[in-house]
């Protein structure tokens, strides 16, 4: 309905077809702009017989020029849309004019918020989503570990913010983040540009993202150039802006920016359609800019043909309008009739043009095409699409990855085979301020004297410092740094990095949740672990079983299977000598054991008559001896020397018994007795020095003292009698070096401790350490370990092979023949009836019930020769 009179009658017609255009002449987007949308208009003309007229607009990225442009095309012109609009500046206030005179604006702004269409509905992006563009920076930087990225940005408008927050969020979400920003102004002077650049190169961080316009990031890699901040160990990734418009970059300029890793927007440069649309455009532009070396067209060009057309397309509908007679002027420009219609046409525009399918409401997902300026020109290294990853090629099926690295190599600013590590130390560097402490609880880890004889200087010395000297050789380049004593707690040393009153700090600081909100720790150089050292008392124990205890179970089985397979052999060879030794299988049995077992205990032995059981006899004696005798000193050190236990088992007794407990005043120790294992805080001593601890567990004055593993090995070092570690291991702390969070440095300082590791430098100083508070009389309260196998292993060996070799000798003599005893052995089917029948053949018979057993200690009958 229109203000002021009834509603007038309803008719159909066609638009005018006028379309209005503000861009930047002086830009070389707004000449691709302009040369494409003159095309697209003579084209949908050849193509439609409608024809459609183009007003052109220059705004020389000027907001103010921009509206008073916007205000003359549709008030004098009466267009009925309006393209262009690079800027987000731009953008906004003409898509204000816009909305209030219902004339739909195309903007090709990039920083267009989400909310801009809500809030001006005749608002169309016509342009790729920066969030897309930022998320592939983000990309490239985790594909080679980068973890801090300095930005580099030309300070036009507010939209740098939102660029700023989004690239912050999506490299957080890569474990990345912004290590520090760089505003440029549009106009910047080469020697401000000089000045930006020192101010780098005085920070560590290496890798730099820009995004600007191409004229100032042409004048800025100029002056990079000069001072060599395009050589080894840079890495510049440049975002659409720039990298889009690299074709037309000069020769001269190219020089100055190789090694660049660029995210540009991809179209399809395929099909007859562009082919003619690319030679026809060359030709155009050469024609029209003279000065301008390459006459390619880029993204910018065909997302210009293409808006063009998306509009002319709109227009062609049939579209009911109201005809009024008064139209309604608001803020001097007339209300466009058939505005929402055209809008509503534009939003639902579904064609193929040059830059694919173009649907503003089902945008597919974004593409990005990765090159590397090299030469004079630059590579294409593959692609990288919202949602997927890269991948080598656009094609249907191709694998895509969350690396860069499967496009292949990358040539770097300064050597093309090695990878910058995106930081160094800056040129102009500072040697660290780093925190010791000053009053450490045990001293061989770190201790901090004052020297009068040197000027008053620190002499600052220990374990500790021994390592980070050792890890300092160990890095790629030089680190300079001056050790700070600091008096205080280790929480709030460390604290300090985070205030910047230290770069680092160094000592026997373990690596807590609570201390890493502060700094960022490296990898640890001692063992980790809490653990409690109390005093020892004798053992009262249950000893009934300790006759055992000389053998191990194994030993005690094997020296038994040995006994009753020699005595098997003895009696097997001597049966036959006397009259005792047979009988029923019974009695046999039981004699071959006896004689097997009073082995052990007699040395003296019987007369034998075979040479193969002497043989058999003198080694089974000579193992019996060896075994008596050392059982009996094993059980007899077992009974004789002192066994010695912790006077406290564990935590929970001591916790129970209210009994007072110490550890350091200075380190965490404190409250995780309190916070965790729940002490009361008044039984809690807090001792300072190592020297107390010694004499408050001997005095009773504590029950238990609260160690971190490395204090605890010194302790018990240096203390060898009368203390031990008792109770569980807590898994806590470790000592490392505390550097600021996010610090590049530390994946270097890490790599270098595991080096010192590795090398055995570490190990050499942990034993010099230990060695300098070794007790001389130390002594083991340990018991005596059992004997097993493995210590008489060759004896049962011998001796088992030397009775086997006798019974074969004896059951197998000379004058038997082979053939015929497998095929007797082989005759009985099961073991049970070979046994019997096998001591039937050597003469074994029942014996006579009333026949009394005696053996007598010398035998008299003949000799068995063999």
């Amino acid at each position: 309905m229109v203000d002021g009179g009834e509603d007038p009658p309803t008719t159909t017609r066609y638009f005018k077809g006028s379309i209005g255009a503000i861009i930047d002449y002086s830009s070389r987007i707004g000449k691709e702009e302009k040369v494409a949308m003159e095309m697209a208009i003579e084209d949908f003309y050849n193509t439609t017989d409608h024809r459609r007229v183009l007003y052109v607009k220059d705004s020389r990225r000027e907001p103010v020029r921009a509206v008073l442009a916007a205000m003359d095309l549709i008030h004098k012109q009466q267009v009925q849309a309006i393209l262009g609009l690079r800027t987000w500046e731009e953008a906004s206030l003409v898509a204000d004019l816009g909305n209030r005179s219902h004339v739909p604006i195309l903007s090709f702004a990039e920083a267009t918020p989400p909310w801009a269409s809500e809030r001006w509905p005749f608002l169309v992006r016509a342009s790729h989503s920066q969030d897309a563009q930022m998320r592939a920076v983000a990309a490239i930087v985790a594909s080679w570990g980068w973890r801090r990225v300095t930005f580099v940005y030309e300070d036009m408008d507010s939209a740098s913010t939102r660029v700023i927050q989004n690239l912050a969020t999506v490299l957080r979400e890569v474990g990345s983040e912004i290590d520090h920003l760089v505003a440029l102004p549009p106009f910047a002077s080469s020697s401000s540009l000089s000045e930006e650049l020192v101010k780098l190169q005085s920070r560590q961080c290496r890798v730099l993202v820009l995004h600007s316009s191409l004229p100032l990031a042409t004048r800025l890699f100029i002056e990079a150039n000069k001072m060599e901040m395009m050589a080894k160990g840079y890495v510049w990734i440049t975002t659409d802006s720039v990298t889009s418009l690299v074709h037309s970059i000069s020769a001269s300029n190219i020089s100055s920016m190789q090694g660049i890793v660029g995210v540009k927007s991809h179209f399809p440069q395929i099909g007859a359609r562009f082919r003619d649309f690319h030679v026809r455009f060359c030709t155009r532009f050469r024609s029209e800019y003279l000065t301008e070396e390459n006459s390619e067209p880029g993204i910018f060009a065909v997302q210009a043909y293409d808006a063009v057309w998306a509009v002319a397309l709109a227009m062609e509908k049939r579209i009911k309008v109201k005809y009024s007679k008064n139209s309604k002027e608001r803020l001097g420009l007339a209300v466009s009739k058939g505005g929402r219609q055209l809008l509503h046409g534009i939003l639902h525009t579904d064609f193929e043009g040059l830059t694919g399918k173009l649907a503003w409401q089902s945008a597919p997902a974004h593409t990005f095409q990765i090159v590397n300026v090299i030469g004079k020109s630059y590579r294409e290294l593959g692609f990288w699409t919202e949602g997927e990853g890269f991948s080598v090629s656009t094609h249907d099926g191709d694998a895509h990855n969350t690396s860069m690295r499967i496009l292949g190599h990358v040539f770097w600013p300064g050597d093309p085979r090695w990878v910058p590590r995106g930081w160094a130390l800056p040129t102009i560097a500072k040697p660290l301020k780093i925190g010791v402490p000053y009053n450490a609880t045990f001293k061989q880890y770190v201790n901090v004297e004052h020297d009068m004889n040197v000027g008053g200087n620190w002499i600052i010395t220990g374990f500790s410092i021994d390592v980070f000297k050792a890890m300092v050789d160990k890095l790629p380049y030089q680190l300079s740094y001056n050790f700070i004593p600091y008096n205080g707690t280790y929480d709030s040393m460390v604290e300090q990095i985070h205030l910047k009153k230290f770069d680092a700090v160094v000592g026997d600081t373990a690596i807590l949740a609570k201390r890493s909100e502060h700094a960022e720790f490296s990898h640890p150089y001692t063992e980790p672990g809490l653990v409690m050292i109390v005093t020892v008392q004798p053992k009262t124990s249950n000893r009934c079983w300790l006759f055992m205890r000389p053998f191990t179970k194994s030993m005690w089985v094997l020296t038994g299977a040995i006994n009753v397979y020699n005595g098997f052999v003895i009696w097997m060879i001597e049966r036959n000598h006397y009259s005792e030794l047979k009988g029923s299988i019974c009695n046999q049995i039981g004699i071959m054991l006896w004689l097997s077992f009073t082995t052990l205990f007699s040395l003296h032995g019987e007369r034998l008559h075979s040479n193969l059981s002497r043989m058999a006899m003198v080694m089974w004696l000579f193992v019996a001896l060896v075994i008596t005798q050392s059982y009996t000193a094993s059980l007899t050190s077992m009974l004789t020397v002192q066994r010695l236990e912790p006077t406290i088992a564990d935590v929970e007794s001591l916790r129970n018994s209210n009994a007072k407990v110490g550890c350091s005043g200075t380190s965490f120790v404190v409250k995780y007795l309190e916070e965790v294992l729940h002490f009361d805080s008044k039984n809690i001593m807090r001792i300072n020095s190592s020297e107390v601890y010694h004499q408050v567990l001997k005095s009773g004055a504590i029950a238990a003292a609260f160690l971190e593993a490395p204090y605890a090995n010194l302790f018990i070092a240096k203390n060898c009698k009368g203390f031990v570690i008792a109770g569980p291991t807590y898994k806590i702390g470790g000592f490392g070096f505390a550097f600021s969070k996010g610090s590049s440095m530390v994946p270097d300082i890490s790599e270098a401790i595991l080096k010192v590791s590795e090398s055995g430098r570490l190990q050499e100083l942990e034993t010099k350490l230990i060695n300098s508070s070794k007790c001389s009389n130390a002594s083991s309260n340990d018991d005596q370990g059992s004997l097993s196998p493995h210590s008489f292993w060759v004896l049962f060996i011998v001796t088992g092979g030397i009775s086997t070799v006798a019974l074969v000798l004896f059951v197998f003599p000379l004058r038997w023949h082979l053939n015929d005893s497998i095929g007797a052995i082989l005759a009985y089917k099961s073991m049970r009836g070979l046994i019997f029948a096998f001591m039937k053949h050597m003469g074994v018979e029942r014996a006579n019930p009333s026949e009394e057993m005696t053996i007598e200690s010398h035998g008299h009958g003949p000799n068995v020769e063999t």
